[in-house]
């Protein structure tokens, strides 16, 4: 559906975003300047204490310091209500009171099929919610109050129905409701058999609806009583409703409860997901009937920043929570991460909760964990590391899957605690394998079998590079980026990811880059920084180093300090992994230094030297730049003739 011009300009005329946000947020008083506009609050999207979340009425944009999100009123609306594009245009159209374009006469055929479809599922919902009262539904009633140990009240609450053995009984039903047999067939409620006869597809199981993120009913999953049943359990098949690998069981109850502070829990199946809800753990999804897939994952996320993977206590489970680690990892981003919980004895959540209560499932959650452990698990557990080649062989591997993550900070980080495990591995237990007599093995993943990692040598501690303040000219690269930034504001959008991951020297810094980022968009952004921290401006502005910057010349213009930041963020991080890698290497050497220490140290040294040359120089030596961007060559060109025409020496007067 096409939109006509100026629809969408009006729409945000007429709604603020603080009216929107505010139904999904406490605001921050303190913090807050309604008068002008100004709005915090902590953020809706990730539990925190803080009052990170910012809200801007004039400029209508929100952003949060902790977990990056942003948009405006419509992008809060799609995410906090997962809805599409669309709907979140419908909402606030009628909260605005504005009349919808009318639609197409195809895309309003379409949504007409699918409330059709939609109210089939209901009726075919509320059939089998009947069926289970039933005479018909008594061996269903006794199997969820016997096994299941499920009150009356909870079937209730669950919607849990009974497909009767008669698999005409609910074509009948729906028939009687005026539905087509088309209809019924699309809903996937009703399938039709090789010799044309129609019958009800979940016929003799018992019935758990399948409800979207907005509570509406897009098909069914079954639970066969039979042993000898070909699938114990059956979900509805892909529909126009239907997407089974872009839907989560219990999603819309599950995500206002993780809003109010409850832990995701991903489970495997609806019996899981109910026991854990009924005993008070009421954030908890599952996958349906599939393992879980990408952009379930990015649903996951979008409920919790870190859900708690639960994962059976056998083979197949920690198998599916290694499919779960290989999915990730590509997708990882800062503060997006999972962890990992192991039941004890084979048992799943339902058989856990019904033996020893919340409690135990509880101890079970406490004891999670990260995703790294899991990782490190697979490649160590049961493995002999007693020879030079064997240990680079795990060194290969651990280096193939780090280099799937996509985040050059998130790798890092993984690739530090990788680090402190492998000491662990071949340090410690290597002492130990000697005092027995035995080679190091991997250690398998258990509930609290990690041990922490082993801490840093105390040389390392002493160390001129761990004890002293970070290097005076990451600070004075820091201070002219900022002070570039702060005169074209223009240029903050195009570095804004960098900025964002950027980790600052000082409190001056890291508050000035927040200003940044919060104001660029305006037009008065340099005055509003100055009125928001005037000191710490005057404290940069001072630097002797800022004021000779070729960029922060009379006659510089906004493409030559494009380039002079890119060059000084690119010097900049270059800076730090020469550091960090100097880091590395004295403890390194204070275990035991291999073939490959020269060469890292050499590549780091080549590395910072690159970016001391430019980042033309860094693309002609085949190097990323830090960023993740290379700069296009005719750009560099031009903002190099510029500079180059510029005699700053005498007051940025163009050179004859």
């Amino acid at each position: 559906m096409s939109l006509p011009p100026g629809f969408l300009d009006e729409l945000r005329t007429r709604v603020t975003l603080s009216s929107v946000v505010g139904r999904k947020v406490t605001w921050d008083m303190r913090k807050s300047n309604m008068a002008k506009g100004d709005f915090w609050a902590p953020c809706p999207f990730h539990q925190e204490k803080s009052a990170s979340f910012h809200v801007d009425d004039r400029k209508g944009f929100y952003y949060c310091f902790g977990c990056h999100a942003k948009g405006d009123a419509l992008g809060f609306v799609k995410e906090v209500e997962n809805l599409s594009f669309m709907e979140a245009v419908e909402v606030l159209a009628r909260e605005a009171g504005m009349q919808m374009p009318a639609r197409d006469p195809q895309a309003a055929e379409r949504a007409d099929r699918r409330t059709e479809l939609q109210q089939v599922m209901e009726e075919a919902v509320r059939f089998y919610r009947l069926q289970l009262k039933t005479a018909a539904g008594a061996q269903a009633r006794s199997y969820l109050t016997q096994k299941r140990r499920l009150s009356e009240a909870a079937w209730e609450r669950w919607e849990i129905g009974w497909a009767p053995d008669n698999a005409q009984a609910v074509i009948e039903a729906l028939a009687q409701k005026g539905f087509s047999q088309d209809l019924m067939i699309a809903s996937g409620v009703v399938a039709r058999s090789d010799s044309g006869r129609l019958y009800d597809r979940f016929h003799s199981r018992i019935i758990f609806p399948i409800r979207d993120a907005r509570g509406r009913a897009i098909s069914l999953g079954g639970r066969s009583l039979d042993p000898n049943a070909r699938a114990k359990y059956l979900n509805g098949p892909e529909t126009e409703l239907f997407d089974k690998g872009r839907n989560l069981f219990n999603h819309a109850p599950a995500r206002e409860a993780a809003g109010k502070g409850k832990p995701l829990i991903v489970a495997e199946g609806y019996m899981d997901v109910i026991a854990l809800s009924e005993a008070g753990f009421t954030a908890a999804v599952a996958p349906l009937g599939t393992a879980v897939t990408e952009d379930q994952l990015r649903l996951i996320w979008r409920i919790s920043d870190e859900p708690l993977i639960a994962l059976d206590g056998d083979t197949a489970g920690i198998r599916a929570g290694l499919r779960v680690v290989d999915l990730a990892l590509p997708l990882l981003e800062a503060g997006k991460g999972l962890r990992f919980a192991l039941l004890p004895g084979g048992q799943d959540p339902d058989d856990l909760i019904k033996a020893e209560g919340a409690p135990a499932m509880q101890a079970v959650l406490d004891t999670a964990q990260p995703m790294v452990r899991l990782l490190w698990q697979r490649e160590t557990e049961g493995r002999d590391f007693d020879s030079p080649e064997r240990r680079a062989a795990l060194d290969k591997t651990l280096r193939a899957a780090l280099k799937r993550i996509a985040d050059p900070s998130i790798r890092a980080h993984y690739g530090e605690a990788i680090k402190e495990l492998r000491q662990e591995l071949f340090g410690a237990n290597r002492r130990a394998a000697a005092l027995r007599g035995t080679s190091p093995r991997g250690q398998g993943f258990r509930p609290g079998r990690f041990a922490p990692p082993a801490p840093a040598l105390a040389s390392t501690r002493a160390s001129v590079l761990a004890t002293s303040a970070r290097a005076p000219e990451e600070s004075l690269r820091e201070a002219v980026i900022l002070a570039v930034l702060l005169r074209f504001p223009e240029l903050v959008t195009r570095f804004e990811s960098a900025l964002e991951r950027l980790e600052l020297t000082s409190e001056d810094h890291t508050r000035l880059r927040n200003l940044l980022l919060t104001h660029a968009h305006t037009a008065d952004c340099a005055d509003l920084v100055a009125a928001d921290s005037p000191a710490a401006l005057d404290r940069l502005q001072a630097n002797p180093h800022v004021r000779i910057a070729p960029a922060l010349q009379p006659r510089a213009d906004a493409e030559f300090a494009a380039a002079c930041v890119e060059t000084d963020l690119a010097s900049l991080l270059a800076l730090r992994a020469h550091r960090n890698e100097l880091a590395e290497a004295e403890e390194d050497v204070a275990h035991l230094a291999d073939e490959g220490l020269t060469w890292r140290l050499s590549k780091a040294a080549e590395a910072r030297h690159a970016a001391a040359r430019g980042p033309q120089e860094q693309k002609s030596e085949g190097l990323i730049a830090p960023n993740g961007v290379e700069l296009d060559r005719a750009e560099l060109e031009r903002a190099r003739r510029l500079r180059d025409s510029i005699d700053f020496s005498k007051g940025g007067r163009n050179r004859p």
